[in-house]
């Protein structure tokens, strides 16, 4: 294993390399960063070179610049790819990862070998529009009220969809932000890579509904539930390597 900080565009970024063969990208999920796949990483360097590495603003890296949205972070992963000499590599990308895989398939189809998405975010919730008002008034004129901290956890857990905000500091609150407005919706028809999504069926945070979204709008491309959650790659590491490595050669 290789653990080393390369340079992107000034910023300092960890890197975990393992393993042999083709090279395997991961990109992990908000919050999370390369040592939430160590379990997954272990199976998968048996058959790839598995590269992982902590998001700007997560792990061990930079905190970015500035309040980054999902183009940035694309740009981020194209000029990383480049540094790391990796002109076509297989793509796994989790939840938050998600959104910026779907972009990256959807504008670099060359760069990427095959695709998995597991519980991958992007599409985002639809709200009858009086709720949506009403909290979003409540968010911004009732902060002086006893009840505020309730209200704003609701805002986030039914309209945002994610307390993550909450856990967020400095410019990583604006970059939560950004990159939860935008719907990747009419992006998903856009990608043309060989696709496994993955999702657990207990997962509370990005419902399995926006998987079989996802399964209808990327042509040819596979859905697999899982007896999981949010993260399948922490409870059933095994079991998603089997899946993608079944995915990818064949049944073995």
């Amino acid at each position: 294993m290789e653990e080393k900080f390369v340079k992107i565009n000034g910023l300092k970024i960890f890197t975990r390399i393992d393993g042999q063969g083709s090279p395997f990208l991961i990109l992990h999920g908000w919050g999370a960063s390369t040592e939430s796949w160590i379990k997954v990483s272990d199976e998968l360097k048996k058959y790839f070179s598995v590269i992982c590495f902590d998001f700007p603003g997560f792990g061990k890296s930079d905190l970015p610049d500035s309040a980054w949205d999902i183009n940035n972070y694309v740009d981020f992963v194209v000029a990383l790819t480049e540094k790391l000499e990796l002109e076509k590599f297989y793509l796994l990308a989790h939840s938050f990862g998600g959104r910026v895989a779907i972009k990256l398939a959807g504008r670099h189809p060359k760069k990427i070998e095959k695709l998995i998405m597991m519980d991958a975010a992007g599409i985002k919730p639809e709200r009858p529009g009086w709720f949506k008002s009403f909290l979003n008034g409540f968010m911004a004129n009732f902060k002086f009220l006893p009840g505020f901290k309730i209200g704003r956890k609701a805002y986030y857990k039914f309209v945002v969809r994610s307390a993550d905000y909450l856990k967020a500091t400095g410019i990583m609150k604006e970059v939560f932000k950004k990159v939860v407005e935008e719907d990747l919706s009419d992006c998903l028809d856009k990608i043309k890579t060989e696709t496994l999504i993955i999702w657990g069926e207990a997962d509370k945070v990005v419902p399995l509904e926006d998987g079989r979204l996802m399964n209808e709008k990327i042509a040819g491309s596979r859905l697999e539930i899982v007896k999981a959650g949010h993260s399948p790659h922490l409870i059933i590491p095994k079991i998603i390597s089997k899946k993608i490595i079944n995915f990818i050669y064949g049944s073995r």
